[in-house]
């Protein structure tokens, strides 16, 4: 069978990001011919070459269009249009795939998708890792009432247009099927994690990584990721910054890039040693730094849109047995305190943040149990071997499904 992945951003586990699709390719190109649409714009941010860009088996086709996070709403813009119409045309162009695999974000990236897909006569399946247009409509990147509108009616056509969608969360799967796609054709997929990486954060690893970075004896706060808007950076460095002054043993450690880095900067400048600027880690080596962590920070601002985020961060968290501190008041909330693996504080309270991080580094048994309840369910749900063959699967039979 043949599967052409539409997916504008392409990451290996050289690079500081989740990798996501990497694992799911390589599952999936050891048995299907697998051509990926995509551009080079994490090439240049590998920070190692232990692995091939992309997996064996899995042909790619690239378009030379520049991506930063750090570029604006309309520099944003071009450049999703840009991939759009170099996908469509190359879509038409390659050997005519039995299934189509279209991933967003953005959402121009599963309209080339179901372009192709309408024009070659085969099935599509569309991946929703981020809720769009609604994520950018709520961080204010949409600014007109019609384009606000004709982005939401592009959306609903597109999950009406798919062979079956596959969301990365509980809460995404909701808003789905509440716009009236039936239940049967869309299926939960969570973003899971690589645990044969996460299994290289071995104690005597991450005992070295302690010495090195002179944490012997801290108790680690930890933040891995963007330093996004939507990330509620300004809450955890106010807690950061509130715990410096008074909780000498205690040290956060802020790995990653994004807009808000100079504010982390400056609370370094002023908390030397307590809270630190660590810049991002190869996929492969984040999960160290997750081991040696006594808790880690997945948050994000207060918005409903947000509550549906199915982070990264979570899972590699959980998969080394450190556990979480949300934000969110949606499905990792319940997740979390289902579990015992982790701990709810609302978006925006850096008090509340503060005290109960407080709380929770004074009792390291309790730390430890929920962090072995963590392991656990990662190990037993968040491995992307499963879910690359649930999606596998899914794909398989979208394309034995006729179109007329």
């Amino acid at each position: 069978m043949h599967i052409a992945v539409f997916s504008q951003y392409h990451t290996s586990p050289d690079c500081p990001a989740t990798s996501r699709h990497y694992t799911l390719l390589a599952h999936i190109a050891r048995t299907h011919r697998v051509t990926l649409l995509t551009t080079p714009a994490w090439r240049s941010q590998q920070l190692t070459h232990e692995f091939p860009w992309v997996p064996a088996g899995v042909e790619i086709r690239e378009a030379n269009i520049p991506y930063d996070n750090k570029m604006g709403p309309a520099r944003r813009a071009l450049a999703f249009a840009q991939y759009a119409g170099w996908a469509v045309r190359e879509g038409l162009r390659i050997d005519r795939p039995d299934v189509i695999w279209g991933i967003s974000t953005p959402l121009t990236a599963a309209w080339a998708a179901a372009q192709v897909a309408r024009w070659r006569r085969v099935p599509w399946v569309f991946e929703v890792q981020d809720l769009w247009p609604s994520f950018p409509i709520a961080m204010g990147a949409v600014p007109t009432a019609l384009a606000r509108q004709q982005l939401f009616r592009l959306e609903k056509r597109l999950y009406q247009s798919a062979r079956h969608v596959l969301p990365l969360s509980p809460d995404m799967t909701r808003y789905v099927t509440n716009l009236g796609i039936a239940p049967g054709k869309v299926t939960t997929v969570l973003n899971g994690t690589d645990l044969e990486l996460a299994a290289r954060a071995t104690p005597e690893a991450v005992e070295r990584l302690r010495q090195e970075q002179g944490l012997a004896g801290k108790k680690v706060i930890l933040y891995a990721g963007t330093f996004g808007r939507a990330n509620d950076i300004p809450t955890l460095v106010a807690a950061a910054e509130a715990m410096a002054a008074t909780e000498p043993d205690a040290v956060w450690l802020f790995l990653g890039h994004g807009f808000h880095e100079p504010l982390i900067a400056a609370a370094a400048a002023r908390w030397p040693g307590r809270i630190r600027l660590v810049g991002g880690q190869a996929r492969h080596e984040v999960f160290s730094w997750f081991a040696l962590a006594a808790v880690s920070m997945v948050s994000f601002l207060d918005m409903p849109v947000l509550d549906t985020n199915s982070p990264a961060k979570l899972y590699d968290s959980l998969a080394v047995g450190t556990p979480v501190i949300v934000t969110n008041r949606g499905w990792t909330k319940a997740l979390v305190e289902q579990h015992g693996c982790g701990w709810y504080v609302p978006a925006g309270d850096a008090e509340a943040l503060a005290a109960q991080l407080r709380q929770l580094l004074a009792q390291p048994d309790m730390l430890l149990e929920a962090g072995n309840r963590g392991r656990q369910l990662a190990t037993r749900e968040f491995d992307r071997h499963q879910l690359a063959a649930e999606v596998q699967q899914l794909l398989e039979r979208a394309a034995r499904t006729l179109l007329y």
